[in-house]
This record gives C-alpha cells, sequence and structure tokens, in this order.
C-alpha cells in the first residue's frame, strides 16, 4: 500500500514539474497568413448596384442550385432572405428614413452583396477537424469537401461573417457555400455573379488588380467622371461605361479585416449600416492557434490534466493502515472463551 502511495505521490509531482516546466517555455505567436500573389476575388462597389439580383440568378443557374423559398409568395418566386445551403448569393438592401436618396445617410437606401469573402486566414479552415474546408494555395478559393466533411458545423460556429450554411435537408448533412464557380475556371470561365453584373457593380479578378481599382476609385472626386469596368478586370472581357464618381467611405472593407479577405467593398454609406461590423486586423485563426499552440506546447495541457487525474485518483484511494501496521506474526484478537454466551 505504501508503494501504491508513493507512485501516485511522484506522479502527480512528476507531472506538475513538467507542466511547470513547459509552461515556462513561451508559445510562438502565429501572425496572420499571406495572401497569393495570384490569388483571386471579388471587388464589390455598392454605389453601382441597382439590386437586380442578376448575379443571385447567374449563381443559381451556375451551381445547379434549387428555389429558396422563404417569403408567403413562395409558390411563386425563389426569395432567399440570406444565404443558405440553397443560395450562396443574395443581394440585401439598407433604407433608413424615407429611403428616396440612393447611397445618401439621410433618408437614403443601398444595396450590399453577401456571399464567402474567401478570407486570407480563414476561421472555417483553422476551425475544420477533418480539413473539409480547405484554402487553395494558388487561387485562395476556399473549397469544400462534402466527402471528408463530418457534419460538426464547426465552420459555421467559426467564420466571422456567417457564410457557411448547413443543409439540414440533406440526409447526409452538408454546408454549402460560395466557391467562386471554381468548376468553371478550367473552361476559362469565373464568377458568375461578375459575369452578368450590369453595372460592374461585382468585378472578378486578380485580387492585387482588385486593389488598385479599389484604390483608384477611392482618390477619385465626388462627381468626377471616370470609367467603369466590369466582367473580369484582368482581361476586360466586357465593355466599360463612363459616370460621376460617388462620394466615397474612405475604407476598403475587407482590406485588413481579420487578416484581409479577396472579396473588398466600396460603399457611400457606412459599412455597418449595411450589416458590414468592425473586425480586428488579427485573424482569428491566428488568435486560436497560437492559443492551441500555448496550451498543448510542451504538453503543458495533457499534463495538467494527467495531475488533476492522479490527484482525483489519490484522493479515492483507501488508506488500509491496519495492513500496514499488522506484521508477519500477529493475528487478528480472538475473543475470550469466557465472554463467550451460549
Amino acid at each position: 500500500m505504501n508503494a501504491r502511495r508513493d507512485f501516485f505521490r511522484r506522479a502527480l509531482a512528476g507531472g506538475a514539474a513538467a507542466a511547470g516546466a513547459a509552461a515556462g517555455t513561451p508559445a510562438l505567436a502565429r501572425g496572420n497568413a499571406e495572401r497569393s500573389p495570384d490569388a483571386v476575388g471579388l471587388l464589390f462597389d455598392a454605389t453601382l448596384c441597382v439590386g437586380c439580383k442578376a448575379c443571385v440568378a447567374a449563381c443559381k443557374e451556375a451551381n445547379d442550385l434549387p428555389l429558396d423559398y422563404n417569403t408567403p409568395a413562395h409558390p411563386l418566386w425563389d426569395m432567399p432572405l440570406d444565404t443558405t445551403a440553397r443560395t450562396y448569393n443574395v443581394i440585401k438592401a439598407w433604407r433608413e428614413g424615407s429611403g428616396t436618396n440612393k447611397d445618401q445617410v439621410v433618408d437614403g437606401y443601398a444595396f450590399v452583396k453577401s456571399s464567402c469573402l474567401h478570407c486570407i486566414d480563414p476561421s472555417c479552415v483553422s476551425a475544420c477537424p477533418v480539413s473539409a474546408m480547405t484554402k487553395d494555395p494558388v487561387t485562395g478559393i476556399v473549397k469544400y469537401d462534402a466527402n471528408a466533411c463530418i457534419g460538426c458545423r464547426y465552420c459555421v460556429a467559426a467564420c466571422p461573417f456567417g457564410i457557411p450554411k448547413y443543409d439540414y435537408d440533406s440526409p447526409t448533412g452538408v454546408i454549402a457555400k460560395c466557391e467562386l464557380c471554381r468548376h468553371r475556371m478550367p473552361e476559362g470561365k469565373y464568377a458568375a455573379c461578375a459575369e452578368v453584373c450590369p453595372t460592374g457593380a461585382t468585378l472578378y479578378g486578380k485580387v492585387s488588380s482588385l486593389k488598385a481599382e479599389a484604390d483608384r476609385r477611392l482618390a477619385l472626386q465626388a462627381g468626377e467622371a471616370t470609367v467603369w469596368p466590369r466582367g473580369n478586370l484582368d482581361t476586360a472581357d466586357q465593355p466599360s461605361w463612363e459616370g460621376p464618381a460617388p462620394q466615397y467611405i474612405r475604407h476598403i472593407y475587407g482590406e485588413k479585416e481579420v487578416g484581409g479577405t479577396q472579396m473588398l467593398k466600396l460603399s457611400a454609406v457606412p459599412f455597418d449600416k449595411l450589416g458590414l461590423r468592425p473586425l480586428p486586423e488579427r485573424s482569428f485563426s491566428s488568435q486560436s492557434e497560437t492559443l492551441q499552440h500555448t496550451l498543448y506546447g510542451g504538453l503543458v495541457l495533457p499534463l495538467t490534466v494527467l495531475g488533476a487525474m492522479t490527484w482525483i485518483a489519490r484522493r479515492n484511494v483507501k488508506h488500509d493502515d491496519t495492513d500496514d501496521h499488522s506484521g508477519p506474526g500477529t493475528h487478528a484478537p480472538q475473543q475470550e472463551e469466557g465472554s463467550r454466551h451460549d
């Protein structure tokens, strides 16, 4: 029994010492991931969007998606209220007051596109335990593999933009979201939403080209005549048009938010009015992975748990002191013959 107690005592002390030593070793903090030089994405300019929803219909057709009924008029219309497992892209409207002035704060209205932003350092990829969510090292597109998915929905909870959606109607349980029409790329095509946009509110291209175009627009003076490209910015595959520049908010949403995204957005009204909340520049995945490395680096967490379990086990061990003090020549006391009552 003494040997057993000594074992528990040594294990507890050893686990605590190892955990303490590991805890004294600083974990290396991971910074934000770097964007691939060939990463592709979208530039959405809310000032050019007229709310026609041609992009929504084109996305449905390109991805072979069924109708998404969300209104009382569901027998007649496909009217998704948000992105779902059946709708990868939606146009939402913001309105204030009378809603008569386009892109104005007072009595104004504006449109915003909601779809996957293809984060440079995506939380969904970091959270996925089976690599069903992956990021293409060249294009940067965040891809989904239904065959690898186990339906845990960690990606749904991890995304700061609420984009991946779980299909509860699927018998196998799958996640769905925009993948920038990557299945069209081998055919020389690109994202259908940008291909059909009549005003160029949604542009496709390399993120570096889209960033340069966004910077150009922000440098314009309100009312200044300029050219608005359409379609694929890198190939100029569609005719552009001329028009006056709006008074932009001097910020590119997605340039730095959570480490940057491959979908950049411009607006003439504050982004928070469009449902685009302020986010830190450091990615959430870099923060969570740094924490994980701190806890598991040097086996800090496992050894701590082992030490705690050992302590609990030691408390529950019965101490049989009688056995310890009784030598080989001793016997249990016998009842005296005279005290026995027949």
